[in-house]
């Protein structure tokens, strides 16, 4: 306030006084040059006034073509950020930062049941002085899934009163596992494919069991031979490792922040729920145990409740 009343004194004396009108000019850009340095001093110095940065230093993601039922990948270039949090699609995100690198990462997921459009990224963290917010509209576009129909026993379309008791109670189980929301990160780096073997069937096909479409394929099937090893696609918990009606020999891994691996249609159990594991380590065999065709393993992957394509999670490139 003080450097305006000073101005505005200042102009009304070189009004009154109209000769000189260079050396006039001159003064007042020169006024003009303090009362800007004046400020900026004043800001960084004052308390309460953190700087926000609006617009991001660079977000990316990949896949670089989003469609529903893909995992994504987001990364932000902020080297001064201390934290960094976002939401997308209603779900709260957490970036991380690689071994005190420049960027930051988070991966999320877009529900299979999302229509084409454009959705809101919203990104906020802590500078070392100041905050930083910002948002992005990404499209999202459209996938299109098979269909397939496959014949499996009666009792998996058709279960008599004693098989339903027990479908009930295996739902109770995985509805409290698949809960199942840990805060810290456990993965790390890229993840692995659970067995060698081919792909057999695709993420999102339509399962039509008996002539009748019963569910939608929200896993990746490997053509793995009974008694294939499998493999953990990257560290975490075990949650699970039970045998239950549909899933026949199920395991469940918590990767963190929300992230869980599914491994279905086992044979053998190789460790119990409570261990750690880490990437590439084997955690049972393959079969085709519970509402199966055949043997294969069924790989799904689960973030904070959404199913999303395996398949396109083991593509990711992950620092």
């Amino acid at each position: 306030m003080r450097f305006a009343a000073s101005f505005h004194t200042l102009l009304l004396f070189l009004m009154v006084h109209r000769d000189k009108l260079a050396a006039r000019r001159m003064l007042v850009k020169i006024v003009l040059q303090v009362l800007l340095f004046a400020n900026a001093a004043m800001l960084a110095t004052e308390p309460g006034q953190a700087r926000t940065v609006k617009t991001p230093a660079g977000l990316t993601w990949q896949p670089a073509k989003l469609v529903r039922g893909s995992p994504v990948l987001f990364q932000v270039s902020a080297p001064k950020a201390q934290t960094i949090t976002g939401e997308w699609m209603g779900h709260k995100i957490t970036f991380f930062r690689y071994e005190n690198g420049t960027s930051w990462y988070a991966l999320a997921g877009i529900p299979v049941e999302t229509k084409p459009g454009s959705y809101e990224l919203s990104v906020s963290g802590t500078l070392s002085r100041g905050t930083l917010q910002f948002t992005r509209n990404i499209k999202i576009a459209t996938a299109k899934y098979p269909r397939i129909a496959a014949h499996v026993a009666k009792k998996f379309t058709e279960p008599n009163p004693e098989q339903i008791k027990q479908i009930s109670a295996d739902k109770s189980v995985k509805q409290a596992v698949l809960a199942t929301e840990t805060t810290q990160k456990l993965w790390r780096g890229g993840f692995e494919a659970p067995v060698p073997s081919p792909v057999s069937d695709v993420f999102g096909t339509e399962r039509v069991f008996n002539g009748q479409v019963q569910s939608r394929h929200l896993g990746l099937d490997f053509a793995a031979p009974a008694g294939t090893p499998v493999r953990a696609i990257n560290s975490g918990t075990v949650i699970l490792a039970q045998d239950l009606y549909f899933e026949g020999g199920f395991i469940v891994i918590d990767h963190g922040q929300g992230l869980l691996s599914l491994y279905l249609h086992l044979s053998d159990f190789r460790i119990k729920a409570g261990d750690q594991v880490a990437a590439g380590d084997v955690i049972g065999m393959s079969g085709s145990s519970g509402r199966a065709t055949g043997p294969h393993l069924h790989l799904a992957v689960r973030w904070q409740g959404i199913y999303l394509n395996p398949a396109v999670l083991l593509q990711l490139h992950i620092p």
